[in-house]
């Protein structure tokens, strides 16, 4: 694949060359041959060893209605999790507000963070059907990967897209054509209702236990869109999804940062960069635990919903693939980063050169949870003291 290289704009290569924190996301994944209770039990261990390797934070992240994901609720899980856990911080990445109204999400991060002080995060994401289509792009698609200084930023891929499935689970959920346009209305009220300054007129409204309550906000987002925007302009972290989609990450990052205004919480901008890892004591072996991502990106990008995880000798691999099929997930395959530490930690260090990201959130996937932990284990003692925050 042809490579066009280019060198990274100036605010992104302000930081220092400091390793940053890593943060640990988890969707939960459900295993070939294991049901969705292994699925829990696994992130409840997983998360316990996470803090025992000195990761920053866990986060899950919210799915609904995939065969291979048990991560649905993740509020409800988050406050176990917390509970069998002591200093590592807990969160989202991200609740998706569209499933919910702000008032009650405030109330149940406030019970977390109420609960378990200095631990709670709340992270936003932005989904759904907004009231008016996208305009076309102006110019033609880009087909090669970039890369700046570095660091592989895809083009951005359109792929198939099963919309029953997404009527289906919109009406489950109860979403609405144009809800989306809400999102910034419902960060800004979520803010709000953190900091006890909500105004609804003459009537007065306090949210306990919300108010007072010190859980850190964030917005999470995968282009130079809404999300980079209002996570700027309210002065809150701010998460850009290299893991997602890669094309976006460099641009969503300018614009939450071209946007930024200090905020009573945050002086200056603050970011976490997404990206999947696999890691294991060689190359070989790290592709080899790997083999399966291919075929659960399609069943996502497909629209069919994340297959269970196949195990290494299930997945048919990347040759076995259709053009169309490869060309689906061929962003994912190249912003991964699989292998023995010290070749991912190279990787992980231009990602965070590149981004100027002040913390990185890594999210693997194997089939073998054993492996799985592994993985974190080797690249928490390779990156060094992920430090606390």
């Amino acid at each position: 694949m042809s490579v066009e290289t280019l060198t990274a704009p100036p605010a992104t290569t302000a930081r220092t060359a400091q390793r940053v924190p890593l943060s640990v996301l988890d969707l939960v994944p459900i295993s070939s041959g294991e049901s969705s209770g292994d699925a829990l039990r696994n992130t409840i261990d997983l998360a316990q060893r996470a803090e025992s390797f000195g990761f920053a934070r866990y986060w899950l992240a919210e799915h609904h209605l995939n065969p291979g994901v048990a991560g649905s609720a993740p509020h409800t899980l988050l406050g176990i999790l917390a509970e069998r856990t002591s200093t590592i911080r807990v969160g989202t990445a991200a609740t998706i507000l569209g499933n919910y109204e702000a008032l009650q999400v405030a109330e149940a991060f406030g019970t977390l963070g109420t609960l378990y002080p200095g631990r709670t995060d709340l992270g936003l994401g932005r989904s759904g059907s907004p009231s008016t289509a996208p305009a076309p792009p102006a110019e033609p698609p880009v087909t090669t990967n970039r890369l700046v200084d570095g660091l592989v930023i895809p083009p951005n891929r359109p792929f198939r897209f099963n919309t029953e499935r997404f009527a289906v689970q919109a009406r489950l959920l109860g979403r609405t054509p144009g809800d989306a346009d809400r999102f910034s209305q419902q960060v800004a009220d979520l803010a709000d209702f953190f900091a006890g300054s909500y105004d609804a007129g003459d009537v007065p409204v306090t949210v306990q236990p919300a108010e007072g309550s010190d859980v850190e906000l964030w917005v999470h987002g995968s282009t130079a869109g809404e999300s980079a925007r209002i996570a700027g302009r309210l002065g809150v972290r701010f998460g850009a999804n290299y893991h997602v989609q890669g094309s976006g990450v460099l641009d969503a990052l300018a614009e939450y940062r071209a946007h930024f205004q200090p905020s009573a919480t945050l002086d200056r901008p603050h970011t976490t960069v997404s990206v999947d890892v696999v890691v294991a004591a060689t190359d070989a072996e790290a592709t080899r635990l790997a083999a399966g991502y291919a075929d659960w990106v399609l069943s996502i990008r497909e629209g069919q919903g994340a297959i269970v995880y196949p195990t290494p000798d299930e997945a048919r691999g990347i040759d076995a693939l259709s053009a169309a099929e490869l060309a689906s997930v061929q962003d994912r395959l190249d912003t991964r980063l699989v292998g023995s530490a010290e070749s991912v930690v190279g990787r992980l260090e231009t990602l965070q050169r590149v981004t100027g990201a002040d913390e990185l959130l890594v999210t693997t996937i194997t089939h073998d949870h054993a492996a799985r932990v592994e993985s974190y284990r080797l690249l928490a003692e390779a990156w060094g003291d992920a430090g606390t925050l």
